[in-house]
């Protein structure tokens, strides 16, 4: 009886220790098919020289040995890397001279120079399409206000597959961007490199120029409207007259690069004439490398907005449904980029104003008035919940408070937002400055994104989500006027991309806009540092 007690309590006591547990199996990579041309054994001190993790695992598939035996495999890659600046890449990245010094010699090549030749081409094609597929540079080393979703990428594995199948001569086309922004900005790279160098003057001109003026200035305007090919005609004719042709050549001008197509040449339009084409390129090839930081393929529905366009699209299959003119952040108080999901939809929203707001803009505003928040029809709150008189703030410690604007019309987050998970305290919303959307230029937000006709938006995206109520025109003005804080879950789902980029292509027409973060020059010296 005892030896049977002894067995339970062991029995029970091995019963009850935690299970191992489970280590994660790394998924193991194809074994590489050789070829019968000439192969070597490569030292692994060679390939432990590189430091790279995913070299190792690379000739661990072909058990050490050499694998680019194959000629047209071979011209191949090397054709890639040095057609790489087609793709905004740059050759010198991936030692394409060394490469081509190498090749030529291939016959001759000792066994130990033949093993490094080799591994020179992994390891430069392997970067390559890492480069092709995610960037050169992470977002999040540059940007501390950029939430995109990681691009894990297996390149040991999507090599090797076309490698054994013969099809390495579609694997660059398969890793890169499907979206039809990255594909015209490949379009406008090759556009670009159509125009000639340009040596026109820069462009001075400390007044507004308008229809009939007479003005020095012109002579290199309208070479640059030449150049750019907005306007036809010859160098030999141009005058310091602002004539009509040129008045319509600015405004094709004007619309191209997202300003106010009035015509009026002022600073604005003076800044994007003075771009060089080189200048012109490195922007293109720095947005070309935002997109490969972007999602390769979108959610089935989804909101996209691109900042420095402030312009919102509604896409739901393939298809765009709602276009908007949107307000961003200002440089000071960016709109961060963010990938995220659609939530909720709240009418007669509340705004508690944020610490960066109530910092810079509130306590100076309280200190000169006490009236300020009153005339805003924000209430102020103590820790307890208890409504603070202004005359009763403690202006030596404003970070004690909360500051509550009640909901109406003039509510500064307008009659409705759009709620999403993100880091930054920010939504979409309606604004009580609407003739801010009558501007060429908003940038003029804390942040947030503002949203013009934002009740219209709210019944789109509600009717889709739930056919069972009829959200009409009709309903959501019944629910503003309650002046009652609502909220509504999208039941539809919708991905939200916050991105940024400032050039690509229509219609073989180069579009650019205002870099309104001034993000894109120093990108691209980081690139190409």
């Amino acid at each position: 009886m005892k030896k049977l007690y002894l067995l339970l309590v062991l029995c029970i006591f091995i019963g009850c220790k935690d299970k191992p547990k489970a280590v994660p199996v790394k998924k193991s990579q194809p074994a590489i098919i050789l070829t019968d041309e000439r192969t070597v054994q490569i030292d692994t001190a060679k390939i432990n020289a590189f430091k790279s993790e995913t070299l190792k695992q690379f000739y661990n598939s072909s058990e050490n040995k050499t694998v680019w035996g194959n000629l047209k495999k071979r011209t191949y890659i090397l054709s890639l890397l040095k057609k790489s600046d087609e793709l905004g890449l740059n050759s010198n990245d991936y030692k394409i001279g060394k490469l081509e010094k190498l090749e030529k010699r291939i016959s001759a090549l000792s066994d130990a120079d033949l093993a490094t030749y080799d591994i020179l081409l992994t390891y430069n094609f392997e970067l390559y399409l890492t480069h092709l597929y995610k960037g050169k540079l992470d977002p999040k080393k540059l940007y501390g206000n950029w939430d995109l979703a990681e691009k894990p990428f297996d390149v040991n594995n999507a090599l090797i597959k076309a490698f054994n199948k013969n099809k390495l001569d579609s694997i660059a086309d398969r890793l890169q961007s499907k979206s039809d922004t990255y594909k015209q900005l490949l379009k406008a790279l090759e556009i670009i490199k159509t125009f000639p160098e340009d040596n026109i003057g820069k462009i001075e001109s400390a007044e507004k120029i308008t229809l009939h003026d007479t003005n020095p200035a012109l002579i290199n305007i309208k070479k640059r409207l030449l150049f750019w090919k907005d306007m036809s005609g010859r160098k030999d004719s141009l005058t310091k007259i602002y004539d009509q042709k040129t008045f319509e050549a600015i405004k094709k001008f004007q619309e191209r690069h997202g300003l106010a197509a009035d015509g009026v040449i002022g600073a604005g339009t003076i800044s994007a004439l003075n771009f060089s084409k080189t200048k012109r390129k490195e922007q293109i090839i720095a947005n070309l490398e935002r997109w490969r930081w972007y999602n390769n393929e979108f959610a089935e529905n989804y909101f996209i907005i691109n900042i420095p366009d402030y312009s919102l699209h509604v896409v739901e299959s393939k298809d765009t449904t709602l276009v908007r003119n949107v307000v961003v952040g200002t440089s000071k108080r960016k709109t961060p980029i963010i990938t995220s999901k659609l939530k909720t939809v709240v009418f007669n929203p509340t705004w508690t104003v944020p610490p960066t707001i109530l910092k810079e803009d509130v306590v100076p505003a309280m200190k000169r008035n006490r009236n300020y928040l009153a005339k805003k029809n924000i209430t102020i709150y103590d820790s307890s919940g208890n409504v603070v008189a202004p005359a009763a703030w403690n202006e030596k410690n404003p970070g004690k408070y909360r500051y509550v604007q009640s909901p109406g019309y003039n509510n500064s987050l307008g009659l409705m937002k759009i709620l999403f998970p993100n880091h930054h305290s920010v939504y979409l919303h309606d604004t009580n400055h609407r003739n801010y959307f009558e501007r060429s230029n908003r940038s003029l937000s804390s942040g947030c994104v503002r949203i013009e006709n934002p009740l219209e938006l709210a019944r789109h995206i509600l009717d889709s989500s739930d056919k069972s109520v009829s959200w009409s025109k009709e309903k959501i003005d019944s629910i503003i006027e309650t002046k009652k804080t609502v909220n509504i879950k999208i039941r539809k789902k919708y991905a939200l991309y916050q991105w940024y980029w400032t050039a690509w292509s229509k219609k073989n027409q180069l579009i650019f806009r205002a870099d309104i973060y001034n993000l894109d020059s120093d990108l691209y010296a980081k690139l190409r540092n």
